[in-house]
């Protein structure tokens, strides 16, 4: 499975972003597929996920009410889009799908750079 993460970019505190995530594979019946960020100097933090199969989603107390995870099938694209962003959303930006835990069992994909100004 690869992963391809995009959109990446400079906006201003305020602004919105769509990231997409395009998977290689075709089905992903059982997979979970997530959305992390890692800023410089800490630890990668989960953002965002949802089952492939039935489309619910989970999402941290950090970024609920801005983030919204969204895929289309026919696509095999995974999206997230953020609003109302803070200069402390800026981090890379990477997917993974999994089926089961985000460790060694996970893809990832290169992951895509965000910059919030403030």
């Amino acid at each position: 499975v690869q992963l391809q993460a995009s959109g990446g970019g400079l906006v201003q505190a305020g602004g919105s972003l769509r990231l997409s995530c395009v998977a290689s594979r075709r089905t992903f019946s059982r997979f979970v597929i997530g959305w992390f960020r890692q800023a410089p100097g800490k630890e990668r933090e989960f953002l965002a996920s949802s089952i492939w199969s039935d489309g619910s989603t989970y999402y941290t107390d950090s970024v609920k009410g801005r983030f919204t995870i969204s895929r289309d099938n026919a696509k095999n694209t995974v999206y997230l889009q953020m609003n109302s962003m803070k200069p402390e959303d800026t981090a890379v930006y990477y997917c993974a799908a999994t089926q089961g835990g985000w460790g060694t069992n996970a893809y990832w994909g290169q992951g895509t750079l965000v910059t919030v100004s403030s």
